[in-house]
């Protein structure tokens, strides 16, 4: 609050050198009661607030034209260097652009696997090429567990397919076997109709008849009795199969239970997924190791850089890590000291804008106010004075 007591200072010096008496109370050009005490407080607190505004403001850009003004001077004292001193700067500045570059570039790439799945592998790193094997025999299995259901499946309906011939055959028999006797009993009916009607001689139609039917029938009751023999075998062979079935059912569940739990466990789907997350993580693991190694390298530079950049009096030397291009290139350089004397000149016209006018107007209000109302004087040093304490407290 360094206007407000410079102010005080000159109140009371005006105070002093003139009488109450002698000043004349002037007309106010504005609009504010100034024999109104409420009004004519408000005005000075007014201006006393936008002062110490103004001071504050003027703190801030005096720390940043102070900054400013330091950044030009380390720019004159690098560029002063001597010919061997500011090679020696600019190859340690060259180390650390390159690092950095390498550093950027690196944060920048795609990934080849999540971060999560590199510590997954990286956890289990010693027993990946087990997990391999366990995988792969797993799927190999699986695969001949399917060709055994598949073959079975085939089988199956083959014994299906002959069971439906079969149980056909057997039909064909019994609907034969009806046949040759209804054949049988209307030749017989036919003889006896011609033997005792006609009165003809049909003993040898007797005999053929019956030689010709045992015949047949024995045929058609042999043929039947082989087809239900075959019945009996295929629906054995049915039943062996689906026994087989089963037990072939069992070994694939449990072994795609075996090969979800492996999945899960390495985070994977197949057993080529694991070879490629697996050939994907010793890349990574190299190129994370070379940026580790290059961080090293870079952090070890960069206090290099820091150290000689101290050696010259460089008042901010953190901040030229940031701007290697600047002392490997002059031309950067001139375009940083452009930029810079132009943030000066702005700050220092904000600076001359809160001192001259915002400060100053409100200062010479003030004392404006009491000479044209001295018999307030008394009163406005008052306030002024319970402002300063308020604020310097």
């Amino acid at each position: 609050m360094g206007f407000i007591k410079r102010l005080l200072n000159r109140f009371r010096r005006d105070y002093d050198e003139y009488d109450e008496e002698e000043w004349e109370e002037e007309e106010s050009s504005r609009e504010i009661d100034f024999d109104n005490k409420e009004q004519r407080n408000d005005y000075v607190k007014n201006c006393l607030e936008k002062i110490a505004d103004a001071t504050k403001e003027l703190e801030n850009l005096n720390f940043e034209y102070n900054m400013v003004t330091s950044y030009l001077k380390d720019m004159e004292e690098i560029e002063a260097l001597p010919p061997e001193e500011s090679d020696q700067l600019k190859d340690c500045a060259k180390r650390v652009s390159l690092l950095q570059e390498r550093k950027t570039d690196f944060m920048g790439r795609p990934h080849r696997i999540t971060d999560e799945k590199y510590r997954m592998v990286e956890r289990m790193e010693d027993e990946i090429e087990e997990a391999f094997k366990k995988i792969t025999d797993a799927e190999n299995y699986q695969e001949l567990i399917r060709k055994d259901l598949s073959r079975l499946e085939g089988e199956k309906h083959a014994y299906l397919y002959r069971k439906n011939e079969v149980m056909r055959l057997i039909s064909d028999t019994k609907g034969m076997t009806i046949i040759c006797v209804t054949a049988l009993g209307l030749c017989v009916l036919l003889l006896m109709f011609l033997q005792f009607f006609l009165e003809m001689d049909t003993k040898l139609g007797y005999l053929a008849t019956a030689g010709v039917a045992a015949v047949v029938i024995t045929l058609i009751y042999v043929k039947h009795m082989d087809a239900r023999k075959e019945l009996r075998r295929v629906e054995t062979g049915i039943n062996k199969i689906i026994l087989l079935q089963n037990k072939v059912k069992i070994r694939y569940v449990n072994n795609t239970h075996l090969l979800e739990y492996l999945y899960m466990k390495y985070g994977v789907n197949s057993a080529k997924e694991l070879t490629e997350t697996w050939e994907n993580y010793k890349v990574e693991k190299e190129e994370r190791e070379k940026f580790r190694r290059a961080e090293l390298d870079l952090d070890y530079s960069e206090q290099e850089l820091l150290q000689i950049l101290k050696c010259y009096q460089i008042q901010d030397p953190a901040i030229w890590l940031h701007q290697t291009e600047a002392i490997l290139d002059s031309k950067e350089m001139v375009e940083i000291r452009h930029n810079l004397i132009i943030r000066r000149q702005s700050l220092r016209r904000r600076m001359d804008y809160n001192r001259e006018v915002v400060a100053g107007t409100s200062q010479r209000d003030i004392k404006a106010l009491v000479e044209r109302y001295p018999k307030y004087a008394k009163e406005i040093m008052q306030t002024v004075e319970e402002y300063e304490q308020k604020f310097s407290s």
